[in-house]
């Protein structure tokens, strides 16, 4: 049996991170999904393209 075939994508997600986080963060990060529409990975990927944007070192 070959691999299994998902939706095709110029930029596949290969990487997994896990985090630690309190409740308050999760409770932001839950709402921020619900309000934009999007899934919290999408809301995390946004987040740290927004810091990284912000950064003196470009």
């Amino acid at each position: 049996m070959g691999k299994k075939m998902g939706r095709p994508t110029d930029n596949p997600k290969n990487t997994i991170i896990k985090i630690r986080a309190d409740e308050k963060t999760v409770e932001k990060l839950n709402k921020c999904s619900e309000k934009l529409n999007i899934n919290r990975s999408d809301v995390i990927r946004k987040g740290i393209d927004t810091v990284y944007d912000n950064l003196d070192n470009k």
